[in-house]
């Protein structure tokens, strides 16, 4: 339990570090930086505590996603308003599958070398790496954008 409890923290910790770089990126102000930080360590948390739980990455990652644009949404919007959902973003960019993006783009260019590696691993190891990155990305996306459109109609 202490060491499931450090590794989250730990996530969240660079989660928020990350997030913050984007705002600051993204030429967000000093007081919204917190914000972006804040998210950043909200959706690495949850992300963390879902994978820990078994859920898949795009699973994790899409609730991740949703929690912290709810969040974001609820407790910024009276505040900060439109840009509400641009914390929302900048806290979960962090969660983008670098890892796997990288996998699959050297086993592309494994593939296209003049003496070329055995393609059929390859090709199913670079496919894999790019669904991972496709379904993720798209998991995150839906995270952002269903409980946006959902929050933005006045009787909710």
């Amino acid at each position: 339990m202490t060491a499931t409890l450090v590794y989250v923290l730990h996530q969240a910790a660079f989660g928020a570090i990350a997030a913050a770089g984007f705002g600051v990126l993204f030429n967000f102000r000093p007081v919204s930086l917190a914000w972006c930080a804040a998210s950043g360590a909200a959706a690495l948390a949850v992300r963390t505590l879902g994978l820990q739980v078994g859920w898949s990455l795009e699973a994790a990652s899409f609730t991740a996603a949703s929690t912290v644009t709810v969040a974001a949404v609820a407790l910024l919007r009276q505040d900060r308003g439109p840009s509400a959902s641009a914390v929302a973003v900048a806290g979960c960019i962090p969660m983008v599958p670098g890892a796997f993006f990288a996998q699959a783009l050297l086993g592309l260019f494994a593939l296209t070398a003049p003496q070329g590696a055995p393609e059929g691993p390859t090709v199913v190891a670079t496919l894999a790496s790019m669904l991972r990155v496709v379904f993720t990305l798209a998991g995150i996306g839906a995270g952002i954008a269903i409980p946006l459109h959902i929050l933005r109609r006045r009787e909710f």
